[in-house]
């Protein structure tokens, strides 16, 4: 596959950004088949997925890093990684961003949060001072070895602090180096307006679309976001809620077939195997076979019919 890794094209070329947030292969995959041209990481996805464990700063950096490995080599797509509070002080994001940068992700994002950290929709966040912050962004922007590597300074001051306190840190943010800004857990388009107008450089905004209970963050049609000046909007949450969904209708049908003693055929809740195969590339893997394996090794193996 040839890799499109860069995203300050996109930002310059596209009038708005739209990534999903994905947390494994099958996540990344579906995401580029959809036609999506950036994929974000989901921190709270996943932790939830890979720990079983709440998103409250538990999921480590070693964590991060093999999962965003995970989710690089499963995509051609530019991936921005959910690097949370960096991992410690302004001198452990230096070799925090490096690492992500060397794991082949697009840009990270980093945010003002007190450590243990926490899902950015979720009551009882505490921020750092915002000279702390500074030093953290102009440690992530000396680190990185490449100008296309995008550091992003996330902010949730605005439970903490309010609006006022958020447009001072985002200016703050900016003068030190950050290249995109994103406040999470915005109250709705006139802080939107506010922090837009507080800053030359794109702003993100995180909408929680297809949540039963409303976020933070309240929903906003594309165009309208598009309108006001946003640049990228991600859907962190949509994909892996999802799946849940998915797996608890599954489940559910599960237990009544063992129930009722009869396994029943439900194609409407899940993909086939073909779908399966096509999507984690089967058919290279068979490809490769038949170029290296002695070809009458390969007749052995698919003698009986199987695929070839």
């Amino acid at each position: 596959m040839t890799a499109n890794r860069s995203l300050r094209p996109l930002l310059r070329e596209q009038p708005i950004l739209v990534s999903p947030g994905v947390y494994d292969g099958y996540s990344a995959r579906l995401a580029e088949q959809a036609g999506f041209s950036l994929l974000s990481t989901t921190g709270a996805g996943l932790a939830n997925s890979r720990l079983g464990v709440p998103d409250v700063g538990l999921f480590s950096v070693r964590d991060n890093l093999e999962a965003c490995r995970v989710i690089v080599s499963a995509t051609t797509l530019p991936i921005s990684a959910d690097a949370e509070t960096g991992y410690g002080n302004a001198a452990t994001v230096h070799y925090v961003v490096r690492a992500f940068e060397e794991a082949g992700v697009s840009a990270v994002s980093i945010e003002d949060q007190l450590a243990p950290k926490r899902c950015g929709h979720l009551a009882g966040k505490e921020v750092i001072p915002t000279s702390e912050m500074v030093g953290k962004i102009r440690s992530a922007v000396d680190a990185r070895l490449s100008e296309d590597f995008l550091i992003i300074a996330r902010t949730d001051a605005i439970a903490v602090e309010g609006i006022e306190g958020a447009v001072a840190r985002a200016k703050a943010y900016e003068a030190a180096g950050a290249d995109v800004l994103f406040p999470d857990a915005v109250r709705g388009r006139e802080d939107i307006e506010r922090l837009i107008a507080a800053v030359n450089i794109p702003v993100r905004i995180n909408m929680g679309f297809g949540i039963r209970t409303r976020s933070t963050t309240p929903l906003m049609p594309l165009r309208e976001l598009r309108e006001i000046g946003v640049r990228w909007v991600s859907l962190s949450r949509l994909l892996p809620a999802a799946a849940i969904n998915g797996m608890k209708q599954a489940l559910a049908v599960m237990r009544e077939a063992i129930e009722g003693e009869v396994m029943i055929a439900r194609p409407d809740l899940v993909a086939d195997m073909q779908e399966i195969t096509e999507l984690m590339g089967y058919a290279d893997y068979m490809e490769i076979e038949r170029r290296y394996l002695d070809e009458a090794h390969v007749a052995r193996k698919y003698q009986a019919g199987g695929e070839q």
